[in-house]
């Protein structure tokens, strides 16, 4: 008779909690995991899962690998969320979001409340706001996205839809914005659509409410809302490749910083008004944590792959300065990139308005009169102007940050519209 299995007294000790695992001896917990961090409320563990990491959490009402097997590592599950089969590491999935089967789910994601995706699904450093819905057959890393007010009036990303996030010559500084941080926390924007078979080349920034016809591949920004986008194919030509010549590095440099003020912002958001609602839940206090730890990650990202930018975007003497008038820029941004890293390593509070911040929150309590209400139905239920209150407070946030970015590097003439 083969032994049990070395982890087999952790799964008796998760039954005898209540947590639902109908065929134990398939299923692998690593030593690392902590017991009393996985609820005994409601919680289902199919067949052939592997559950790894001392971070992890799995709150009430978690259903894991209905579809097909689930290897979890490192994640933080809130209740009622699904993931349905695939690999899901270093992330974080709040209240009733879900995962298709074949998903992968790589290092810093955050999916919050009902965001969610179908099968065959590849995100790694993506941001998903409430509702939020990837089709099929879909990679969108390095994105943040938001817009919609419920399932049924939801920002949706069709199926075999593709963030591009890689360069010929091998940058990363390709993260794209569907959406904002400062009114999308707010849940009360008009949804986005991408439609199917369609890409983004990043960086990109997209606003509310636009709808981006199938097929389309999106190479500029289109930051204005409620618009109707059709792109045509590109013209067929050929001609020589100029590696690093880096011909839009300056809407480049303007969209990574614009997307990392905006982490900062939701950092903001988290600390001030998404934290109370997590510390009157099961694991509030590491889901916290876990969110915290994905911003970080996601800023400490997009920095590394803005300096490698920085490093390769140098001209030499002997190179032709003339035929580039951004070449002063160029310089200037690679030499004083330190600077720029030294802004970002700040905390955000530095550099929003304190004023702003405690008047919206002092509106925000008023306006719950204490009641218990959970965080969608709180935020949803703000009167307009104090939704104003606190989108202010935050896009202060961002232009605060963009603003002393430029000034770091006035011949890169960023935000200079």
């Amino acid at each position: 008779m083969n032994s049990l299995p070395k982890c087999y007294d952790k799964v008796v000790a998760l039954i005898k909690k209540g947590v639902d695992i109908p065929n134990p001896l398939t299923i692998d917990l690593g030593d690392e995991v902590a017991a009393d961090q996985i609820s005994g409320k409601g919680v289902r563990i199919y067949p052939g899962c592997r559950i790894y990491g001392k971070e992890t959490v799995i709150s009430a009402g978690c259903r894991i690998g209905y579809e097909a097997p689930v290897t979890i590592d490192s994640c933080q599950l809130g209740p009622d969320v699904e993931l349905k089969g695939g690999f899901f590491t270093k992330s974080v999935f709040l209240e009733k979001a879900n995962m298709g089967s074949g998903a992968q789910v790589r290092e810093g994601c955050i999916l919050e409340e009902e965001a969610n995706g179908a099968h065959c699904v590849g995100i790694k450093q993506t941001i998903l706001f409430p509702f939020v819905t990837l089709g099929s057959l879909i990679n969108f890393c390095d994105c943040l996205m938001a817009g919609g007010t419920s399932r049924k009036d939801h920002s949706e990303v069709g199926s075999s839809y593709i963030h591009f996030n890689f360069t010929p010559d091998g940058d990363k500084t390709t993260a794209s914005l569907f959406g904002d941080v400062p009114r999308g926390v707010m849940l009360n924007q008009p949804a986005i659509f991408l439609g199917g078979q369609g890409g983004t080349v990043g960086p990109s920034r997209l606003g509310y409410g636009n709808v981006v016809a199938a097929n389309s591949v999106l190479r500029n920004d289109f930051i204005e809302d409620n618009q109707l986008i059709v792109e045509k194919l590109q013209a067929g030509k050929r001609t020589d490749f100029r590696p690093r010549a880096y011909p839009g590095i300056r809407r480049v440099v303007e969209n990574n910083i614009i997307y990392i003020a905006n982490l900062m912002a939701l950092e903001q958001w988290y600390l001030y008004v998404r934290r109370p609602f997590l510390d009157r839940q099961e694991f509030g206090g590491l889901m916290f944590s876990g969110l915290v730890d994905k911003l970080a990650l996601g800023k400490k990202e997009r920095i590394k792959r803005l300096q490698v930018l920085a490093e390769k975007a140098k001209m030499s003497s002997q190179q032709d300065e003339g035929t580039n008038p951004e070449t002063a820029g160029r310089n200037e941004f690679s030499d004083r990139f330190d600077e720029i890293e030294a802004l970002f390593a700040a905390g955000a509070g530095e550099h929003g308005n304190e004023q702003t911040r405690d008047e919206f929150l002092s509106a925000f309590d008023r306006a719950r009169g204490g009641a218990q209400a959970d965080y969608i139905v709180a935020i949803q239920g703000l009167p307009a102007e104090i939704s104003g209150q606190g989108t202010r407070w935050l896009q202060g946030i961002v232009d605060a940050l963009c603003s002393k970015a430029g000034e770091i590097v006035p011949s890169l003439r960023l935000f200079d519209n």
